[in-house]
């Protein structure tokens, strides 16, 4: 049965007239001229059977069919193009891994460790997008992802990593490059938050034996990597996964200033969903993740 889908010429002149409200603008964008603009979207709008522009005081406007319209064909062509891309740029004889990784976690953990398997699978081409909140597999062009455990990976099998673990960190000479003589010393101190964990700093004083209201109180940062670069910079005391900061603390850029760990509410998982999961790309990134994680496990165990 054939698709009801206009051709991709008129799809683009509608989505460039759209966008520039405009037959004129579009005409230069595409390199047509203004009469086949015009034409293209009268024969798109005779396929759907739906006026797409309307004249106000002689200024192109979109009718409220072609605004919901413009919207989905320009997602549509986003998404076209980038399927087209990621096809032409096809190594034949690669193989690809498609992987989708929490932001800070990416930039902190990952990436700093991502050479080792390149030099173990030089034939593995890894492409890694951040990606903050839990998504759907069959809406995304994931063939893995490195997250929390949540419920929209029902169809999908987690394997487990690590534990997450908090602890206190802020540059050397925010405290002069001693530690502090107590946990409450920190309450001294600007708190740093993370948005999404806003009690965080208060059960951490809470097990330090020290609770205080006035660890609710500080900035919040949308993401760890905003807090952690804070707290390099002097801006204060920020609480986030030792996971982020092991490297920094070796380097001196950070340092902890009174040495207790708060367990996290997260653990981090391996999630592949069940149509990939026989994968060789997957198989070989999963297989040294594990390694990787269980080296990592142990060198935090006896921090």
């Amino acid at each position: 049965m054939r698709r009801k889908i206009p051709s991709t010429s008129m799809l683009e002149a509608f989505e460039s007239a759209a966008r520039h409200l405009s037959f004129t603008r579009a005409a230069d964008e595409l390199s047509f001229t203004e009469s086949a603009i015009s034409r293209k979207i009268a024969l798109l709008e005779e396929y759907l059977g739906v006026q797409l522009f309307t004249r106000v005081k002689k200024r192109l406007q979109l009718t409220d069919a072609g605004k919901s319209y413009s919207q989905r064909v320009q997602e549509s062509l986003d998404k076209l193009e980038m399927d087209t891309t990621l096809t032409m740029a096809h190594d034949a004889g690669r193989i690809s891994l498609e992987l989708a990784v929490l932001p800070t976690f990416a930039l902190k953990w990952l990436m700093p460790r991502l050479h080792e398997f390149n030099a173990l699978h030089p034939e593995v081409t890894i492409h890694v997008a951040a990606r903050e909140e839990p998504f759907l597999f069959s809406e995304a062009p994931f063939d893995a992802a490195i997250h929390f455990d949540h419920p929209v990976w029902a169809n999908a099998t987690s394997t487990y990593l690590f534990t997450e673990e908090l602890i206190p960190i802020c540059s050397p000479q925010l405290i002069g490059g001693k530690h502090c003589r107590k946990p409450a010393d920190l309450l001294d101190y600007v708190l740093m938050h993370k948005t999404g964990r806003p009690e965080a700093w208060s059960r951490w004083f809470e097990l330090a034996g020290c609770p205080d209201a006035r660890a609710l109180k500080g900035p919040r940062y949308n993401m760890y990597a905003m807090s952690i670069e804070a707290a390099r910079r002097g801006a204060g005391i920020a609480l986030v996964p030792r996971t982020y900061v092991m490297d920094d603390i070796e380097s001196g850029q950070l340092t902890v200033p009174w040495e207790m760990v708060v367990p996290g509410a997260k653990d981090y998982y391996f999630v592949v969903p069940e149509q990939k999961q026989a994968s060789q790309g997957v198989q070989l990134f999963l297989a040294w993740l594990l390694k990787v994680a269980e080296q990592y496990r142990d060198v935090t165990e006896q921090a």
